[in-house]
């Protein structure tokens, strides 16, 4: 009874917002493996409770059902498959409509298309027609919303009956990863054959042709990515059966989930989630007031929006063609593919591989957006046709240093550069150069007796003697086809074998920021979308402690400051302390929950016991703000500034921001795999290191090196300072940085300093990891790859060491470590501009500005808050305001 009238309730509350409701109750309850289902209201399973009924339909929730064998589903070609934590895996079971009943919608905006929220899996035929497919929670929600609002559409003359969400048991994922690996999924598509008394009888242009045999022919997309084929009223809702034999194209059958024999598989304890499904436990949600279906709880995103309306009209499948299967092929793949991800957006675009034997005999080439060719082997003449057949058809193609040719373009090989660093000139059709350092493949493009390329067209040539035309954009066919080719190895990072030499190293990774514009470049050439992702949702603040004693104080402690609701506010936002945290509680850049409670705490990107393990200080970093994801950890401490007891100190933590900030106008950039962190000090005016406050960004900085350097056996690792605030690779790129804020009140100073440096992302400059990875390569070591938790605990232990050290002998304490890693010694730089006066660098001041002298000149002081130094050119200049 309770449960049945806190789903009056939320229907009373809620019944205007159909797909608000779904989706809040998808989140909330399918941490339970409860299965969720959407239907005719006659075929609503029996223990199952409604949730939302509307035009006939409903949507339930019930126990679990389970799939424990494919054995008898015929499974689509993916690539090693993995069900993401977030993500849902569901049955859609679907009739074939009568030719009369196939209806065009009166409004395409209204329509969501099924192959566009979620990723099929595996089929079976017959009637009902049955589709496995997995899909984000909002996917899977936006699909359930469209089903109850009758404008879900299917494809090839199928109407949906009926989703059901279902648990995969580890035996059926067993099977698509097995599969998917040995490569025995060798369709794109099925071959959807409906029941022999129900023929498709529309031919419009986007459905189903009747062949000769009674059998429909796809015309269309594949099934799981195809265009409208018409979409009608969903049959009778009549009581499913056990073991019916298949009926008319209206009627339902029972949905078997293993194999024939094999009914649902129920797990009983699940349903008791669904006691706390009340509105107090569901979010509010953005609501369109026009009562649209596309309204603000299920607007596309901008990547769905580029993920559905290609310029093509395609699927977004991008096809990655490496050749026969090897070992050296497969690693390719994986090259490629992770290439791809970082140039595009994920969520838009589909990457699967395209075998060999599927290559010659899958009909792949009207649901293909862009192929990718990067097989070192000679192309099979019968796939080089299927190739150029695609591209005449208006297809695009980029191909990475593999022997695909077009027309009358031949390839040379030029032995002396392969596998050399070379410079390339990369001409951005007619709007500028780019020049970078690349790996050259030995090969350069020569054009034949037909027409030069155009100057309009992106191409790119070697800096040397003969300007060897190493990319080339090739037009085909009438239809639009486009091809770029390439004989620089784009695709391979820095840290690939096949580069030999540190020096090589450095100047890949000095260009490798601009590889990927190029790549970025070509990619948007060829129709694809590669803007900027949008921000990841903020999520809650967890307090955290690096030892339990501490615990007990700081709760008093807090006690005393928060006010009657559990906040702390402060200038630039308010820290609200809760004991839990549940969706309906509101996170915006202005107000943060704070979760107390650290029983059920746990991260993939930052483990408590390894930041304890490595932390090893009095005060510093004892107290812990950490965020998945956050504005700037700057802002988070900014209310606790003035009132933290010395001996509580506090850091924030984050794993990605929003928002970072750099020194004066500038923002940091904090993709995934930085370490990122603001910690909280106080120091006494009248002290040694409180009479030279511009020394603090120096010995952060310090301390983030010391803490690579310092482990042993990593001491050779070449990570160094750059004046006044930086962490550098030697002297070529930047990895990391500090900024200070200090306040002087009273007798003490309080400072915030902000912390962040790549750890683990190699793109798209450089981080701790590659360094690590290259000097094993170089040393024949076995160094091990770090950790962003361990070394924040290690730089707060460090800064720690270095302010006590800075306290009792003052500057020339800590002096020779920081000279030991500084860029800096025996430079020469101008002063002011190119032009300007030669100058050589002599250390810091007493008061850690930069000291440079002129030949035959006075020692001038350079001060950090007016002044920023120019690598590239060596300039010490006037900051910019």
């Amino acid at each position: 009874m309770l449960i049945t009238l806190c789903y009056l309730y939320l229907w009373a509350r809620w019944g205007r917002r159909p797909a608000a409701l779904v989706r809040s109750t998808v989140r909330r309850l399918r941490a339970s493996r409860c299965s969720f289902t959407f239907c005719g209201a006659a075929a609503r399973p029996g223990d199952a409770r409604v949730c939302l009924s509307r035009g006939g339909r409903v949507f339930c929730v019930g126990e679990s059902q389970s799939i424990d064998s494919l054995n008898k589903w015929v499974l689509f070609l993916v690539s090693p498959f993995v069900l993401e934590a977030e993500h849902i895996a569901f049955v859609t079971e679907s009739i074939w409509a009568q030719g009369d009943s196939l209806q065009r919608p009166s409004s395409a905006e209204t329509l969501v298309k099924w192959s566009d929220c979620c990723l099929p899996l595996a089929f079976r035929p017959g009637d009902p027609y049955q589709l496995i497919a997995e899909a984000s929670v909002d996917d899977f929600s936006r699909l359930g919303a469209a089903f109850m609002e009758d404008r879900l559409q299917m494809e090839n003359g199928l109407v949906p009956q009926k989703i059901v969400s279902v648990h995969l048991q580890d035996s059926a994922l067993q099977e698509l990863a097995d599969q998917a690996s040995c490569g025995r999924a060798p369709v794109l598509l099925p071959n959807t054959e409906p029941s022999p008394e129900i023929e498709p009888a529309w031919d419009g242009k986007d459905g189903l042709e009747a062949s000769g045999d009674g059998t429909p022919k796809p015309s269309g997309e594949p099934a799981g990515d195809s265009k409208p084929a018409g979409d009608s009223e969903p049959g009778g809702d009549s009581e499913l059966t056990e073991d019916s034999e298949p009926h008319g194209p209206a009627e339902h059958r029972h949905l078997h989930l293993s194999s024939c024999h094999e009914c649902l598989e129920l797990e009983s304890s699940t349903i008791e989630s669904v006691k706390f499904a009340s509105a107090e436990d569901i979010p509010e949600l953005p609501y369109d007031a026009s009562g649209g279906p596309q309204g603000a709880s299920y607007g596309l995103s901008p990547e769905r929006e580029g993920r559905r309306g290609n310029a093509a009209g395609k699927a977004p499948n991008i096809l990655l063609y490496v050749g026969s299967s090897s070992q050296d092929a497969s690693c390719r793949l994986q090259q490629v593919r992770a290439l791809l991800a970082d140039c595009v957006d994920a969520d838009s675009y589909l990457l699967y591989p395209l075998p060999e034997d599927s290559a010659r005999g899958d009909p792949w080439l009207d649901h293909c957006l862009l192929l990718v060719i990067a097989a070192r082997e000679p192309i099979p003449e019968d796939v080089h046709r299927k190739f150029t057949a695609y591209l005449a058809q208006g297809g695009k193609v980029l191909s990475l240093s593999s022997s695909f040719l077009l027309g009358d373009l031949q390839v040379t090989s030029k032995a002396a550069l392969q596998s050399t660093v070379q410079n390339l000139v990369f001409s951005k059709a007619g709007r500028g150069n780019v020049k970078l350092s690349v790996l050259s493949s030995g090969c350069v493009y020569e054009e034949g007796p037909g027409d030069p390329l155009g100057p309009g067209r992106l191409q790119g040539h070697l800096e040397n003697e003969d300007k060897d035309r190493v990319i080339v954009q090739v037009p085909f066919g009438a239809r639009g086809g486009e091809a770029i080719l390439c004989q620089v190895h784009l695709e391979l990072p820095p840290s690939s074998s096949a580069v030999q030499t540190q020096e090589e190293f450095d100047l890949l990774k000095s260009s490798n920021m601009r590889r990927f514009e190029v790549l970025k470049e070509i990619l948007a050439m060829l129709g694809l979308s590669c803007g900027a992702q949008r921000a990841p949702a903020l999520t809650p603040l967890h307090l955290l402690t690096a030892s339990e004693e501490i615990r007990d104080p700081f709760m008093q402690w807090l006690g005393r400051r928060v006010d009657a609701e559990g906040v702390i506010k402060s200038s630039k936002l308010s820290l609200k302390f809760v004991s839990s945290y549940t969706p309906e509680v509101e996170i915006t850049p202005s107000l943060i929950p704070v979760v107390t409670n650290t029983e059920a705490f746990s991260s993939e990107h930052f483990n408590l016991d390894i930041y304890r393990q490595n932390l090893h200080t009095r005060h510093l970093g004892k107290i812990i703000l950490f965020a998945e994801v956050t504005t700037t950890t700057m802002s988070l401490l900014d209310g606790l500034m003035f009132e933290m007891p010395q001996e509580m100190g506090v850091i924030a933590i984050a794993v990605r921001q929003t928002q970072g900030k750099g020194r004066g106008p500038n923002a940091w950039l904090s993709p995934l795999g930085c370490a990122l962190s603001t910690v909280l000090l106080s120091i006494p005016l009248r002290s040694q290191l409180g009479q030279r406050i511009p020394f603090v960004q120096h010995l952060m900085s310090l301390a983030v090196v010391e803490a690579v350097r310092s482990i042993p056996e990593y001491q050779d690792i070449n990570l160094r300072v750059k004046w006044p605030n930086d962490i550098y690779y030697s002297d070529l790129i930047k990895i990391g940085g500090v900024l200070v804020n200090s306040t002087l009140m009273g007798e003490t100073f309080y400072i915030l300093i902000g912390f962040g440096f790549n750890v683990t992302n190699s793109n798209p400059t450089i981080c701790i990891n590659d360094l690590i990875e290259e000097y094993n390569k170089q040393h024949r070591a076995d160094l091990k790859p770090l950790r962003a938790d361990c070394v924040i605990a290690r730089a707060v232990t460090a800064l720690e060491r270095l302010i006590d050290t800075f306290q009792d002998k003052g500057p020339n304490g800590v002096l020779p470590l920081y000279y030991k890693y500084w860029v800096h010694s025996g430079q020469q730089v101008r002063l002011g501009s190119a032009e300007g006066p030669k100058v050589w660098i002599v250390g810091l001041d007493d008061s850690g500005y930069l000291q440079v002298h002129q030949d035959g000149g006075e020692v001038v002081t350079v001060h950090p808050d007016g002044n920023s130094f120019d690598m590239l050119c060596n300039l010490i200049l006037p900051k910019r305001r």
